[in-house]
């Protein structure tokens, strides 16, 4: 089985658990409310199902990223936490190390599903047994640690030395063994271990999906500007006028009687007779006058339009998937 990072799984897709993503969740355990770390990922298959949340365990012991099955967390968003069910220090540090995906095939897994398969839990202060009466004072004590993936025998157990003079305190013990199913490698599905892998409805009983939706707004901007004025330009006019002016014309003419001979009495010989005749002209008299040739308005008008704009929003969709009987699903 192929797992993805969920960032990585698609861009389009966003699954969240309850009201908000959990990553940067801080992760507490519900044994004593002890934090452990936060949610640094999210894990799932390649039908976009949530399998792992990546845990990193800086709170709690040595830090390291491990893998918290899906199904043994319970969400709480309102504070934005997320409980990690019955999960010991001794459980994170048998959980091997989550490096990259690279390292996640089925082996990995049956690992990390043999430390949650071994339920420990917490024995009450009142019925402890101090330690110098369990085991003899000079002997060293064989802890035998329970099964945990496929480690060998001689890797669960732990040599382990006892002060003569130990105070009595606190520790975890084993519930008893009970068989664990065999599983085929071959045929594995998350399925088969629901309390590993699927949400527990008593404890996430809302599952919301969300869809964007596109909101269009409107605002001004300004697109230009109209200046409108005035200026003078200079041309050449011209105009046609009408004048008149005056000429004379001497007419030189032989009189009917020519070669008469006149007496000495009229011929009358003086060399100063003239005749003065004054001569006119019109000339134009050019003047400029200012006129109103037109008028301009200014004024503006706003016309509407029709502007489609489309975008890419995303949509959750309910998955349901059951082995027994039939679901009815009911709109509310």
């Amino acid at each position: 089985m192929v797992l993805f990072k969920l960032d990585e799984f698609d861009t389009k897709f966003h699954q969240n658990i309850g009201e908000h993503n959990i990553k940067n969740y801080h992760l507490y355990s519900d044994i004593r409310d002890e934090k452990i770390g936060s949610i640094k990922d999210v894990l799932v298959d390649e039908n976009g199902s949530i399998r792992y949340l990546v845990v990193d365990t800086n709170f709690w012991v040595n830090s390291k990223q491990v893998l918290l099955p899906i199904g043994r967390c319970r969400i709480d968003d309102t504070n934005r936490y997320v409980y990690a069910k019955g999960l010991t220090k001794e459980q994170v540090e048998y959980l091997p190390e989550f490096n990259d995906l690279e390292q996640v095939n089925y082996d990995y897994e049956e690992r990390v599903r043999g430390v949650y398969r071994t339920s420990l839990i917490q024995a009450p202060l009142e019925t402890m047994t101090p330690v110098e009466t369990e085991v003899p004072l000079e002997a060293p004590r064989r802890l035998e640690l329970p099964f945990i993936g496929n480690q060998s025998r001689q890797e669960r157990t732990i040599h382990k030395e006892i002060p003569a003079y130990a105070e009595p305190k606190e520790r975890f013990i084993p519930e008893p063994v009970t068989p664990q199913p065999i599983y085929n490698r071959e045929t594995y599905s998350y399925h088969e271990e629901p309390n590993l892998y699927e949400i527990n409805e008593q404890e996430h009983n809302t599952l919301k999906l969300y869809e964007e939706r596109l909101i269009a707004n409107k605002h001004r901007v300004k697109t230009g500007e109209v200046t409108v004025g005035k200026h003078v330009e200079t041309e050449t006019a011209r105009v046609a006028v009408p004048v008149e002016k005056e000429r004379v014309i001497v007419e030189r003419t032989t009189p009917a009687d020519a070669g008469r001979v006149v007496s000495p009495n009229e011929a009358d010989f003086n060399n100063k007779e003239f005749v003065r005749m004054d001569i006119y002209q019109e000339i134009p008299d050019i003047q400029k006058q200012a006129v109103v040739r037109e008028e301009v308005r200014v004024s503006k008008v706003v016309e509407q339009d029709t502007v489609e704009a489309q975008e890419k929003v995303r949509r959750e969709k309910l998955d349901v998937n059951t082995d027994h009987g039939q679901i009815q699903e009911r709109r509310g």
